[in-house]
């Protein structure tokens, strides 16, 4: 058995690195967003043109990062969604949405602060941790029902 594994969720750290390199040995095809924050930003304006005002860059910035999101969810097995220390993070919460409502089996990963802020997306996932390690140890018992 093979996996695609989509990593959503808050760019600022390099949790997804840290679960490619726990899980480097196991069948898994990782995909995620763009995670240059400026390049994912301005894209729409950069590649159809400026606007004037900044809802329309965002919108069209959002709209193209769209074709992108949507397809790996889309293509994912399971979904990650990793919601990090700082910054509201709506972005990730509504890929944890659509990974639902696509039926994905869907992994959260937060600290314990924020247990109760996301109650309802823990709700409907299939495993919740805090660690890289642990999206890792999941995908290794997926695979091959071993345990860490």
């Amino acid at each position: 058995m093979k996996l695609n594994v989509y990593l959503a969720g808050e760019i600022h750290t390099d949790w997804r690195a840290e679960i490619e390199r726990a899980a480097s040995d196991l069948e898994v095809t990782f995909s995620g967003p763009v995670t240059d924050h400026a390049a994912s930003d301005d894209c729409g304006v950069a590649i159809m043109g400026a606007e004037a005002q900044k809802f329309w860059h965002d919108h069209k910035g959002a709209k193209l990062n769209a074709i992108r999101t949507r397809k790996a969810l889309q293509d994912a097995d399971i979904v990650v969604v990793r919601f990090g220390e700082k910054y509201r993070q709506w972005n990730a919460a509504f890929d944890a949405g659509f990974a639902a409502a696509l039926g994905k089996s869907l992994i959260i990963m937060h600290g314990a602060d924020h247990q109760h802020a996301l109650k309802e997306v823990d709700a409907a996932a299939l495993a919740v941790v805090e660690t890289p390690q642990q999206v890792a140890d999941i995908l290794r018992y997926t695979l091959s029902g071993v345990l860490p």
